[in-house]
């Protein structure tokens, strides 16, 4: 199966590491989630932004729905390519 990168979208930082610690507490993982500030356009104040959490998945092997589900917990949503 080929790579697959899941970006889950959060309102804010604190979010982004709940759920980051959370993927890390229920998923074997052969690596930590990254976390990415990603301001919104045109907005300069840190106030904007919204953080993403990306999760590689070499294997294809995490499934969507759950990483949805987990997102939606947060206020956030799992990006669709």
């Amino acid at each position: 199966m080929s790579d697959v990168r899941h970006v889950l979208v959060l309102p804010d930082r604190d979010a982004a590491e709940k759920v980051a610690a959370e993927l890390e507490a229920r998923l074997d993982l052969s690596e930590e989630p990254e976390l990415v500030r990603d301001a919104l356009a045109g907005e300069d104040d840190a106030e904007d932004a919204q953080w993403l959490v990306v999760l590689e998945d070499p294997d294809g092997l995490h499934d969507p729905a759950l990483l949805d589900s987990l997102a939606a917990a947060h206020e956030g949503w799992l990006e669709r390519d």
